[in-house]
């Protein structure tokens, strides 16, 4: 054959396999066309019939599967045929497989469910050093009702939280001081979004309150160290609010009580809640009956509102909106050893404004991540008037977040992402007297944060978290970077051992912005090692912790506005032990918990002439708490007893710096708690007595400017304008459809 009919036999080949190829496209298509599609949906629990967000459901040996929502539940299609497994995978959980034939009809597993892993170490792994108060199975120290509850807390967040380990009960202060670290130290985040004025206003010897009820949250973080890098701005501590979803029905709440009352209504729609409440106080008629005339010329007087909004979205998204406004007032005279002031005492008026904003936001994505945002706004506008002065602080805030987080990466390892962003304005007016110019001082920033982390199962018993955080502030023209790391082990089937190191940073505050900017981040190092049992309702727990400081703002007492006085010269450190245990099992009816903190502590900051141990630390901290249920009479009584050792502060008639010691504190308060129907409505009558033995408690001493003629300074003891507090309150639930079993404890 010529080269003519080798080509023409050449073009016949290929045109046949040409049309071979294209039948076999053809048929192909047309088996896909007419493939069935099988629909697989479902839910997941775990073991005590809870929902499962973020498990990893697929499909063996294909690429077809989805995420459970916040729900638990699941749906996808596949045209796969066949048995094949569908496997569910979720970290700290054991990975299963369960058989399902395609290819004939939607398949339905409501009730699938999953089983703790080996490698699961409950809340260490993800918060060493902290309690958390939401979720049993992270050991569970403090719900709602706890704080409630608890003797002496009179429904204060920070007053319950004080009693537990790590903090020091500052009396004249209200505020949460853990681990030799202040105030300003210990941020509190409102779903995720950090709150810039937690407290209400304050003036010395009168305590701040915070400015929210614990009863709009599913429960209460207290982190006293080594948290995650989900946190910045915080050297010591941090306190997660987490609010509840949707209302769990219509009802109407009336509060009477002793120094004021409140009126809320909830209406729940199928996907909708929403929330109003009003309430006011003025404790003019108790003072008058409890303290020396004259001590207040106004006594405290609080009104204000909030709104709260939550909506369910899709199947499983959440947008919760949450507003609440508040007015404060109060005046009074308080003991001042100047001249001026011996006879009748200082004059000190108090006035404070705050509203405050907060919307977020949360949904599940594709292919396991998930998205939680939001945003909160702040204006708090405080005066306080000491004698003819006036100083007025107006703060304005907004801040920003984007978490996204895929629990179902991998079976031994999830991921979350974050930014954050911040804007500030303070502005600060001052006039020595009405006649005086005003002087003023302020300052803005802009600030900008990220954060990765990611929790990793290392072995069967050993897993560990990796996080790094950073941070730049236009106001300092300077950047953080914040490495964490955890590591825990599983040393029983009720035990574990975990260790946690990290660095953190944080702003100056803003009265030391207001003179100077040239300054730059503070810095604290922590190192914990925590040993945790958690078995048949008892907890132990045992934290040693090494805390160091470095950068801390300091300036020269004699010159407080001279900016070039500022600088970061601080630094200093805390060590200690905390320990833990409550118990809920072996006295009936009886639930208790015990808690002691050892510190050791010094520091240099703000206008310290040397490292000393700061006025706010004591040695020894306890708090012994403990309540019973009287079924035949349906009441709780409770008990909090709370002791600390001397405090330290400054006497100027003594050579050294902050070498005096105050008294040791004591306080027994008292609680009782009984339910009951008014008028056919579910009722709580509320009795609650602090300081029930009158001890007179001495925070420290306030003394004059100047020498007397002796050379000596004068001075009178800071002790509380109210020693003690009785509170009575009924609080009323009209049209609750949800029974309540009066021969039950409230939980």
């Amino acid at each position: 054959m010529g080269p003519a009919g080798t080509f023409e036999s050449s073009i016949k080949t290929d045109s046949m396999k040409t049309l071979f190829l294209a039948l076999v496209l053809l048929l192909s298509l047309a088996g896909l066309a007419t493939a069935q599609t099988t629909t697989l949906s479902g839910a997941v629990r775990d073991g005590a019939g809870r929902p499962l967000p973020g498990v990893n459901v697929f499909l063996k040996t294909t690429f077809d599967g989805a995420s459970t929502d916040s729900l638990g539940r699941f749906r996808f299609s596949t045209t796969a045929t066949g048995s094949l497994p569908l496997v569910l995978s979720l970290i700290g959980y054991q990975p299963q497989e369960i058989p399902v034939t395609l290819g004939q009809g939607p398949i339905s597993l409501p009730n699938l469910k999953m089983k703790d892993a080996p490698a699961q170490l409950g809340d260490v792994v993800v918060t060493s050093g902290s309690f958390e108060a939401s979720d049993e199975k992270r050991s569970t120290v403090l719900k709602p009702l706890d704080i409630v509850t608890t003797a002496g807390s009179l429904g204060d967040i920070a007053s319950a939280l004080n009693t537990l380990p790590g903090t020091t009960r500052v009396g004249e202060e209200g505020k949460l001081f853990v681990r030799g670290g202040a105030a300003s130290e210990t941020k509190t985040y409102l779903d995720g979004l950090p709150v810039q004025n937690p407290y209400g206003g304050a003036v010395p010897s009168v305590p701040a309150r915070g400015r929210f009820s614990p009863f709009l949250f599913k429960g209460t973080v207290f982190s006293t160290g080594g948290y995650s890098a989900e946190y910045g701005q915080a050297l010591s501590a941090v306190v997660g609010l987490n609010s509840d979803d949707l209302a769990a029905e219509t009802q109407t709440g009336i509060s009477l009580m002793s120094v004021g009352g409140s009126l809320s209504r909830t209406k729940r729609w199928d996907r909708t809640s929403l929330a109003v409440t009003a309430d006011y106080t003025n404790l003019t008629p108790y003072f008058r009956l409890a303290l020396p005339a004259g001590s207040f010329s106004q006594a405290p007087e609080n009104r204000g509102g909030s709104l709260s909004l939550r909506h369910r979205t899709g199947q499983a998204g959440m947008l919760k909106v949450y507003g609440t406004f508040s007015q404060q007032r109060l005046a009074l005279r308080q003991p001042d050893p100047s001249p001026a002031f011996q006879a009748e005492g200082r004059p000190v008026a108090l006035s404070n404004d705050n509203a405050y904003l907060n919307a977020s936001f949360r949904s599940p994505l594709r292919r396991g991540w998930s998205l939680n945002t939001g945003l909160a706004l702040t204006r708090d506008d405080n005066t306080i008037r000491p004698d003819v002065q006036t100083v007025q602080d107006v703060e304005q805030s907004a801040v920003a977040r984007l978490v996204l987080t895929n629990d179902s990466a991998s079976t031994w390892f999830n991921l979350k992402l974050g930014a954050e962003g911040y804007g500030q304005q303070f502005r600060q007016r001052y006039q020595a007297n009405a006649e005086a110019p005003t002087q003023r001082l302020g300052f803005d920033e802009q600030r900008g944060a990220a954060f990765a982390e990611s929790d990793v199962v290392l072995a069967k018993r050993l897993a560990g978290r990796a996080g790094l955080r950073g941070e730049y502030s236009a106001l300092l023209g300077d950047w953080s970077l914040a490495p964490r790391l955890a590591l825990a082990y599983q040393t029983g089937a009720y035990s574990q051992l975990s260790a946690a190191w990290g660095q953190f940073y944080q702003t100056p505050t803003n009265d030391l912005l207001r003179v100077s900017t040239n300054l730059k981040f503070e810095k604290a190092e922590h190192l914990l090692l925590t040993f945790q049992r958690v078995a048949q309702q008892r907890t132990l727990r045992a934290e040693a912790y090494y805390k160091t400081y470095a950068g801390l703002s300091t300036f020269d007492a004699a010159q407080p506005f001279n900016p070039s006085r500022y600088q970061n010269a601080g630094s200093g450190y805390a060590r200690g032990l905390d320990l833990f245990w409550r118990d809920r099992s072996t006295f009936k009816k009886v639930d208790y918990w015990v808690s002691y903190g050892l510190l050791d502590t010094r520091r240099q900051y703000r206008a310290d002439p040397a490292q000393a141990v700061p006025t706010f630390a004591a040695t020894h901290n306890l708090s012994v708490v403990g309540k019973y249920w009287v079924q035949k009479i349906h009441t709780q009584f409770s008990f909090t007893y709370s002791y600390g050792s001397a405090r330290r502060f400054h006497n100027p008639n003594e050579p050294g710096y902050n070498q005096g010691r105050t008294p040791d504190f004591h306080d027994l308060s008292l609680n009782a708690s009984y339910l009951t129907h008014l008028f056919g409505q579910f009722t709580i009558v509320h009795v609650s007595a602090s300081n029930v033995l009158g001890r007179q408690n001495i925070f420290g001493h306030r003394y004059a400017v100047t020498p007397d003629a002796n050379g000596q300074f004068a001075s009178v003891a800071i002790t509380p304008v109210v020693p003690q507090m009785l509170f009575v309150g009924v609080f009323i639930s009209i049209n609750k459809k949800a029974k309540v079993d009066l021969n039950e404890a409230p939980e």
